[in-house]
C-alpha cells in the first residue's frame, strides 16, 4: 500500500488489524500478516476490537483478523462493526459482518441456488424437529470453532432435543443438519483473497463421536494441501457471487474469504460454512501466503 504524498515526509498508510485476547494467544498467523504488511511499506499495527482506548479513527483500514471471542458478545462487536465503518474503512464491510455472523445466511444461499448442506433452524419458542433417520449435527447458528457443537445419531434423540432447549433456553437459534458421511474424506477450504482464489486446504472431521459437546475440540485437524476441483471451485464461487444480493453490501470483492464445503452422498460439493468475518485463512501453510494478504490489502 503506498504513501500518500511523496518524498520522505510522505505518510505511510495505516492498517490496523482487530483481534482480542483470545486471538493474541490462538492466531499464530497474526504476526506473520503484521510483518508482511510493514515489508510492503505499510504501518501495520494489531489492537483488540474492544479496546475503547486505541485510536481507530487513525487508522485507513481497519481489517478484522481474529476477534474470536466475539460470539460470546454478538451485540456488542456488531454496534462496534457498525462505529469503526463510520469512521474509516472496514474489511470486510460492516453490512457483511452482520450476515455473516449468523449462520441463518445458510438459507439465503439457498435462496440463491447455491448448494448447500441442508439446515433446519430451530428458533427460541419453535418446536424441536430432528431428522427421522440417519445421525444429525445440532448447533447454535452463533458460534465458531464448533463451540456449543455435537452430533447424534437415531438412538441419541433424548440429548439432542436437550441439547436444542437448552440453546433456545439460553435465547438462541439452534441449526439442525444431516450428519455428512463423507466428511471423512476431509472438509475442503477455499481461500480466496482480494476475490480472487488463492489456496485451499482439506481437514479432518472436527465431531469425530457422538453425543457430547466437547468445546475443547480442534477446530481444524489433520490439515492437508487441497487441490480444488473444477465444481468445487464453482460452488465456492457461486456463494460468493449471491453475497451482496443476500446482505445489501457493496458489490466489490470482499478482502479475504473461506469457503468450507463438504461431499453431498454423490461426491457433489456442497457449501458448509461461508466465513467472511474473521476466519483462520491458513496462510503460513501456502507458499506466499502472508505476502499476497499484504497484497490484497494494498489493492483497497
Amino acid at each position: 500500500m503506498a504513501g500518500t504524498g511523496s518524498g520522505p515526509a510522505a505518510r505511510r498508510r495505516r492498517v490496523v488489524l482487530a483481534t482480542d485476547r483470545q486471538g493474541r494467544s490462538r492466531d499464530a498467523e497474526l504476526p506473520a500478516l503484521v510483518a508482511a504488511l510493514r515489508e510492503r511499506g505499510t504501518d501495520a499495527v494489531a489492537a483488540d476490537w474492544d479496546d475503547p482506548e486505541h485510536p481507530w479513527s487513525t487508522a485507513d483500514a481497519v481489517v478484522i483478523r481474529s476477534t474470536w471471542g466475539y460470539t460470546r458478545r454478538p451485540a456488542e462487536f456488531l454496534a462496534w462493526a457498525d462505529r469503526i465503518a463510520s469512521v474509516t474503512a472496514l474489511h470486510n464491510p460492516a453490512e457483511v459482518v452482520r450476515w455473516n455472523h449468523d449462520k441463518r445466511y445458510l438459507a439465503e444461499l439457498v435462496a440463491h441456488g447455491v448448494p448447500t448442506v441442508p439446515t433446519r433452524f430451530v428458533a427460541p419458542g419453535d418446536p424441536v424437529v430432528l431428522p427421522s433417520s440417519g445421525g444429525f449435527v445440532v448447533k447454535p447458528t452463533v458460534s465458531a470453532g464448533a463451540r456449543d457443537s455435537a452430533r447424534y445419531t437415531q438412538e441419541q434423540r433424548p440429548a439432542a432435543e436437550a441439547h436444542v432447549r437448552g440453546l433456545q433456553d439460553g435465547g438462541q437459534t439452534a441449526m439442525v443438519q444431516p450428519y455428512m458421511e463423507r466428511i471423512v474424506e476431509g472438509e475442503r477450504a477455499l481461500v480466496f483473497l482480494g476475490g480472487e482464489f488463492s489456496h485451499s486446504v482439506r481437514k479432518g472431521p472436527v465431531l469425530t463421536d457422538t453425543g457430547r459437546v466437547d468445546n475443547s475440540r480442534t477446530p481444524h485437524p489433520d490439515l492437508v494441501e487441497h487441490v480444488p476441483g473444477a465444481a468445487e471451485l464453482a460452488v465456492a464461487r457461486a456463494a460468493l457471487s449471491a453475497v451482496s444480493g443476500a446482505c445489501g453490501a457493496p458489490d466489490a470483492p470482499l478482502l479475504y474469504a473461506r469457503v468450507d464445503l463438504a461431499l453431498d452422498t454423490d461426491g457433489s460439493p456442497v457449501v458448509m460454512e461461508l466465513e467472511l468475518i474473521e476466519p483462520n485463512l491458513f496462510l503460513t501453510r501456502t507458499e506466499g501466503g502472508p505476502r499476497r494478504f499484504a497484497d490484497a490489502v494494498g489493492r483497497l
